[in-house]
């Protein structure tokens, strides 16, 4: 069963991840500030997606992944105010956060599975 593979999952994304470790008395502070600035930005149009995860392994942590349609696109949004309100809490991590921004020149779904399953 293949499912249909919307446009922007062909090539050319930008995937930005950032895992933060937040002390606990910060984290809903910080968890607020951060689902605004998800909401706000999933509405941009070159942004694909945007999730916020909660660690199970590390209770301190909290991962923002962001995709874009490209590189230029995401530059404009570093550049955002809403990015700005990252950087704050960014600034209330307990350590160096862990910063990465991923090419994707190519990116595929079910159909690896069934094609490496038969």
């Amino acid at each position: 069963m293949t499912q249909p593979q919307d446009n922007h999952m062909r090539k050319g994304m930008v995937r930005s991840t950032i895992r933060i470790l937040i002390p606990l008395n910060k984290q809903s502070e910080a968890l607020e500030i951060l689902e605004m600035v998800r909401v706000q930005t999933q509405f941009e149009p070159s942004c694909i997606s945007t999730r916020l995860y909660l660690g199970v392994d590390e209770v301190r942590a909290i991962m923002v992944e962001e995709l874009w349609t490209s590189e230029e696109d995401l530059l404009h949004h570093l550049r955002s105010e809403e990015y700005r309100r990252i950087l704050l809490v960014i600034e209330m991590a307990e350590e160096h956060p862990e910063i990465r921004f991923d090419t994707i020149n190519c990116s595929s779904g079910v159909e690896t599975i069934e094609k490496a399953r038969n």
